[in-house]
Order: structure tokens, then C-alpha cells, then sequence
């Protein structure tokens, strides 16, 4: 199987997260969830940038697991996935799963999100991306997100 190409960016705004995610692994979960070549930035915050930014972006007022903003689909996938560390590792903590399956799992999300798959409106959507998540993570070698 021929993965699409991927041009990464990967940011931190706190070191010390830099080795939850080897660039390797995230590079390599994104090129498994992406259908056509992309240009992805990954940026680890804290929970005030975390926050900040759901709220401006989505009216929401407080730290999200992970926000995806697409530029474009096509010809090639271009987005910001911005992944609020804190909360990442309480939900890793509190469903038991470890911080990389957990990251490798919202990666994945939010790369089906910029190429746009959706849950938050169609039922028959949401089942549509889930099974997808599940399959591209099962190919990586994690366990069902959702089990």
C-alpha cells in the first residue's frame, strides 16, 4: 500500500511534551489517515492556548482535546491540528489507554476532520467516521477507540 505524502510541521508550546510524540509516529499516523498527499501542522498546547483558541474558534470556553482547522482538501490536505496536551493525557489517564494511542487516535481524528468527515450533525456521518478511525487504527496496531 502507497501512503500519500505528507510535509509536517510539529510544534510545541511546551518542550517537554516533545517526547509524548516522536515526529516519526505522528508522521506515520497521519500518512495512514490521509487519503490524498498533505501539508499538516501539529501544534501540542497548554491549556490556556487550548482554551483560548476554542473559544475564539468555536464558542466554546474551555480546553478541547483537539481542533482541527482546514484550508483546503484538494488537491492536497491542508490544516492546523492543535492538540491540548493537558486534556490528552487526563482522558488517556482516565480511559486507560495509553498517552500514544490516545495521540494517535486524535491525530487521526482531526485528519479525518480536515478532510471532511464530521460528527456533530449526522448521525450516519459520525458512524461513518468512527468506522473509519477504528480501521485506520487497527492497521497502526491500536485497539478500538470507541470499545
Amino acid at each position: 500500500m502507497t501512503l500519500p505524502s505528507l510535509t509536517l510541521s510539529l510544534q510545541f508550546a511546551d518542550p517537554r511534551h516533545r517526547a509524548d510524540l516522536p515526529r516519526h509516529k505522528v508522521i506515520r499516523w497521519l500518512r495512514h489517515a490521509l487519503a490524498l498527499p498533505g501539508e499538516i501542522t501539529v501544534r501540542i498546547v497548554d491549556t490556556e492556548e487550548g482554551q483560548a483558541l476554542n473559544r475564539d474558534y468555536r464558542g466554546k470556553d474551555y480546553a478541547t482535546n483537539v481542533l482541527t482547522f482546514d484550508y483546503a482538501r484538494e488537491p492536497v490536505v491542508s490544516a492546523d491540528l492543535v492538540l491540548c496536551a493537558p486534556v490528552v493525557q487526563a482522558e488517556a489517564a482516565v480511559a486507560g489507554k495509553t498517552l500514544q494511542a490516545h495521540y494517535a487516535h486524535l491525530l487521526v481524528h482531526g485528519a479525518l476532520h480536515a478532510q471532511g468527515y464530521d460528527h456533530e450533525d449526522d448521525e450516519a456521518e459520525a458512524e461513518r467516521m468512527e468506522a473509519r478511525e477504528r480501521e485506520v487504527l487497527a492497521t497502526l496496531g491500536f485497539a478500538d477507540p470507541y470499545a
